[in-house]
Parts: C-alpha cells; structure tokens; sequence
C-alpha cells in the first residue's frame, strides 16, 4: 500500500459498532407487580446486579447472558404484539446503554416500565418510563444501599416499592413511609416475601395501620412459582 493509500485508509472512519446490552431473556408473560399487573407483557431481563439482596428470586440473572442489539432487541420485543414492555433484570441500570433501550422502546410507542433496586442513579431514565423503584428493608440485607436522592427524581406515575420479610421490615417502611411522605409522591407498594410473611398477615397490618399504600402479591408466583421466563 502506498504511502497516500495508507494515508486514506487510516482517515476512513471505522463501521459503527452497534449498541449492545447483555441480556439474560427476553420473553412474553403476565406482568405480576406495580400499577400494570395483569397485562400482558415483553420483559427484557438485562444480566447483572451490584446488589445481593438475601431473598432474591433472580439469582440466575447476575452472571452469563448474551450480547445483543439494541435494534435485535426492539425486533424481539416487536415479534410478540404486546403494548406494555418491562425491562428488569437483576439491574438494568447497572449497564448503561439501558437508558438508551428505555428512549428507543418509548420512541416506538410502548408503555415502558423500569425495575430498579433504588441503588443507583435513576435521574437520567427517561420521563416517560415508569420506574417501579424498590427501597430496600433491613431484612434485604442491603438497606445501607438505598440512594435517597432518587426520591427527588420520582415523578406521579413511578411507584415505589418495599419488599417486606418481617415485622421489623413492616416497622421500618412504616417510618420511612412518613419520614419522606412517600406516599405524597407517588404510589408506595408493600409486598411480603414469599414464605417469610403470610400475604394476610401483612395486609391485616396495613388495614390496622390505615396506611396509603397499595399491598401486592407477586402475581407471577401464583400462576407458575418461580419458573424462569414466567
């Protein structure tokens, strides 16, 4: 190659790498939680998770995967004629290039929905997204991990979740609940962990209490436990 060719050849730009995310599944399903339960429903479960909450029923997620386009990812979702789309994870914020899949679903017209851990930064999502953002109880074992600061990027549609193991977890929502009169900015969802406390039990608490929250039961567990995929 001559000298000039070489030259030319370096100011070539390189092909466009495309934006990829690693993704554990994405399937067709029921939503079971937050303000869209029952609807059917496209989850893209992206892999990985900075947290390790002890009841965790999506260990599966936090290793392995595989890498793919986001325009892949838009045809998958496309394929199963559904309107509302969960991306969840273990911790789709932890890779980056979630917020642009969240801008690009939301461009094609769907109601997107983000699951986040309440870990990490969450100003950045894009407002049409509604993010079900959990506050993580002391029995998670990951409560030290709870970013405060996202509280003021929660807009009316979002929701906040608390997964609740014990009495003592009932105790602290309760005072998180007025400390940062969450319910005064946007739904606050209670739900029990399963097998650690009765779905009564805690809904006997929260009629008690006269609390403005909504209880919710994983309705995904109910019809198919916890099989991956479902």
């Amino acid at each position: 190659m001559s000298g000039h060719d070489a030259q030319q050849a370096s100011a070539t730009p390189a092909a466009a790498v495309p934006e990829r995310l690693r993704i554990t599944e994405i399937f067709h399903s029921i939503q079971g939680e937050a303000d869209a339960i029952g609807w059917r429903t496209v989850f893209v479960r992206l892999t990985g998770c900075p947290l390790r909450c002890v009841w965790c029923d999506t260990e599966y997620s936090f290793h392995g995967g595989d890498w793919h386009g986001i325009d892949e990812i838009l045809a998958e979702v496309a394929s199963h004629g559904a309107r509302h789309v969960c991306v969840t994870g273990g911790e789709p914020l932890a890779q980056k290039r979630c917020l642009i899949l969240l801008q690009r679903l939301c461009d094609a017209g769907y109601e997107v929905s983000l699951e986040t851990s309440g870990a990490l930064d969450v100003s950045a999502v894009d407002p049409r997204v509604r993010k079900v953002m959990d506050l993580k109880a002391p029995g998670s074992g990951e409560s030290a991990r709870n970013l405060w600061s996202n509280l003021d990027h929660l807009l009316p549609h979002d929701q906040i979740k608390i997964v609740i193991a014990s009495r003592e977890d009932y105790e602290w929502s309760c005072a998180m609940l007025a400390e940062h009169r969450l319910a005064d900015r946007c739904m606050v969802l209670f739900s029990p962990v399963w097998g650690k406390v009765e779905p009564r039990e805690l809904a006997e608490w929260i009629i008690a209490d006269r609390l403005p929250v909504r209880f919710q039961l994983q309705l995904h567990k109910l019809l198919w436990n916890d099989a991956a995929g479902r």
